[in-house]
């Protein structure tokens, strides 16, 4: 029997531990099959099925001392066999999968592959550039046509290219290399006709923006005079996916990131919260994931962040070259569990650069990016506490873990009161330019340049639109007729979300916090040498006024390390109000532990009183037995209201005491 009949049930990604890679043979062959799970009983109620995907990133291996071209056997053997070890579902391969589209290499790839294939694992393969120019059609369909799976529905015109899936409530599209402004209009029609579906995932080879390339700055900005196939549809798409809550995966960039993309720009995407009569509401944007690496190539950070239109809140990279010691190979997850969505991204340093023997290596995982959420929720971008104090009067620069009310179906509403974001990851970019030809591309003087960058990727430097990244994000040099965007320092942004589940063995609806413990005061350069965040300064000019960033004291819980499973947040607290049919005196505030409802702290340990911020710094006097519990209190004046203050991620409700 095939395991894809069956799915596979999978701990949750906040709670698991993190996996090592399974040991190699010469021959890249899986682990064998597990037996499969045994079919429930019909009389048992049938509960949410997780729907795991894996993103399996570039693994295009370069080429040997004769010219021929290989793939890069070693790091995506390890990302496959993490990810089956995780009871992935499908793979999506985000495209690269070869370096010059030779039998040779896909004849490699499918040794890998087919091999999890025939233990019931869908791949979605997309093409990427490596593809689409070096691999005729013919040998893609050939090579490709077993992996994508039979009951796809293929785009008119471009069969075999661009593609969509339903699995459960989840709708999957995978596009080709530059084909999200082909498809886009296929993609809106087939969305809008759909019925029963709750997440969307979009995959394609590269994306609207990027670290180093990205089809905005690419077709838009630095593009052809008159050539508006992107440039007709970008806004359009953002807005579009943002609606649609879409999370975006791509690879192309072989590094890590995750953003946030906006569907106006960032400065006037405001926080979400909820209206009386709409209830919650979401922020303006979607998510976009950079998948990593898995080949044996890195690439630095160039032209940083978007930041008219993007939130940066995870990069990593390892480039193996300009001090960097090594590259990394990625392996994440998305598992959707009805209307939750749990994300989890690990890295393993490797030095491998061929599919020699010597190079052979196992991979050592860490967790280093995670979210949780569900589709009823609140959200809200915190900036991290370096922003200098006058830019802090803009709407949406908030560096306090502060919020308004969210409200859970059973009327219950919580919203975050207190804490600010003094732990936060810090990166540097290159320099790079951008030229113009008068007659060829779009911008036809310097002055059309610098209107481009300002009108599609960076943030005009005003007092009521502060760029956080540098006064000055494009720099003319009018002697060698080129545009300059110069280096600069990114402090990353967190965000953090409060969502909704209905009740289970729980008094209340159950609420998720999630987003306050990724960042650990790690700091690296363009090419992802490690820098030291309270010793080393920004590069010059990071800062709004013209200055370098400062080198930040960090609080002695921030660990300075990629693995964030050890993760400590800022000190924050939430504030939970219960409706008032529940019988306040019968339940207390419960949170989630290894899979079961506790107390977060012991009833004689709870105190009796409103909320106050002078609590973060100075603990009111509790019971001597109550050292080291969590501070919760009850505030009677109000009446079902607890609060609770706290230092990482976690699912919260009112339960029976």
């Amino acid at each position: 029997m095939n395991l894809k009949d069956f799915k596979i049930l999978v701990p949750s990604l906040l709670t698991a531990a993190i996996l090592t890679g399974c040991g190699s043979d010469s021959e890249f062959a899986a682990p064998p099959p597990s037996n499969p799970p045994s079919t429930p009983p019909e009389t048992e109620a049938p509960a949410a099925t997780p729907f795991t995907i894996g993103l399996l990133p570039d693994t295009q291996g370069g080429s040997d001392s004769e010219g021929q071209a290989h793939v890069s056997m070693y790091p995506m053997r390890e990302v496959l066999a993490h990810q089956a070890a995780a009871g992935v579902d499908m793979v999506i391969a985000v495209g690269d999968l070869t370096d010059n589209g030779s039998d040779i290499e896909f004849a490699e790839w499918r040794s890998i592959a087919d091999a999890y294939a025939e233990q019931g694992i869908e791949f979605l393969p997309v093409m990427g550039n490596h593809e689409t120019s070096y691999a005729y059609t013919y040998n893609w369909i050939e090579n490709m046509r077993n992996f994508i799976p039979e009951d796809a529905v293929h785009m008119p015109d471009y069969e075999w290219i661009n593609y969509y899936v339903v699995r459960d409530n989840v709708l999957i599209f995978g596009l080709a290399y530059y084909n999200l402004p082909i498809a886009y209009s296929w993609l809106k029609e087939t969305v809008e006709s759909m019925e029963g579906i709750d997440h969307i995932v979009v995959a394609s080879h590269d994306g609207l923006i990027g670290a180093k390339y990205g089809q905005t700055r690419e077709q838009i900005v630095d593009g052809t005079k008159g050539d508006d196939w992107v440039f007709s549809v970008q806004p359009q798409i953002r807005e579009f996916f943002a609606d649609h809550d879409v999370i975006y995966v791509q690879g192309h960039e072989h590094q890590y990131q995750r953003s946030l993309i906006s569907a106006k720009t960032a400065l006037t995407t405001t926080p979400s919260s909820s209206t009386p009569t709409g209830g919650n509401y979401r922020m303006d944007t979607y998510t976009q994931i950079m998948a990593g690496n898995a080949s044996y190539k890195g690439y630095e950070f160039r032209y940083g962040e978007r930041e008219l239109v993007q939130m940066i809140v995870a990069q990593k990279n390892a480039t193996m070259s300009k001090g960097s010691s090594h590259f990394d190979v990625n392996s994440s997850l998305l598992t959707f569990t009805d209307q939750r969505i749990d994300y989890a991204s690990y890295f393993a340093p490797h030095t491998a650069t061929s599919n020699d023997a010597d190079q052979d290596f196992t991979a050592q995982w860490h967790l280093m990016d995670k979210f949780s959420r569900t589709k009823n929720r609140c959200e809200s971008v915190i900036y991290p506490n370096s922003i200098p104090a006058d830019t802090r009067p803009v709407l949406v620069l908030q560096t306090q873990y502060m919020t308004n009310d969210c409200y859970g179906d059973d009327g219950s509403y919580v919203n975050l009161v207190g804490g600010q974001n003094n732990t936060f990851n810090r990166t540097d970019t290159r320099t790079r330019d951008m030229s113009f030809t008068p007659g060829f591309t779009r911008a036809e003087t310097m002055n059309d340049l610098i209107r481009l960058n300002y009108q599609w990727l960076y943030q005009v430097h005003e007092s009521w639109t502060p760029n956080l990244n540098s006064p000055v994000r494009v720099i003319p040099d009018y002697d060698a007729n080129e545009l300059i965007i110069p280096e600069t320092t990114i402090d990353l942004k967190e965000h953090v979300t409060l969502s909704w589940l209905p009740a289970n063995e729980t008094a209340s609806d159950i609420l998720i916090i999630s987003g306050t413990q990724n960042q650990t005061g790690v700091y690296q350069d363009d090419y992802g040498v490690l820098k030291n965040i309270e010793a080393d300064t920004g590069l010059s000019n990071s800062q709004p006024d013209g200055s370098a960033k400062s080198a930040i004291t960090l609080p002695p819980t921030a660990t300075q390390d990629w693995d964030i499973s050890s993760a400590v947040s800022d000190t924050f607290a939430v504030q939970f109000t219960a409706p008032e049919a529940l019988d306040s005196a019968a339940l207390t505030l419960g949170i989630l532990r290894d899979g079961e409802w506790q107390a977060i702290t012991p009833d004689n340990c709870i105190i009796d009183s409103a909320w106050s911020t002078s609590y973060l710094s100075d603990t009111p006097a509790r019971n001597q037995d109550c050292a080291g519990t969590p501070l919760v209190g009850y505030d009677s004046s109000f009446g079902n209201r607890w609060w609770v203050v706290l230092n990482a991620d976690a699912e919260i409700a009112l339960i029976a005491q």
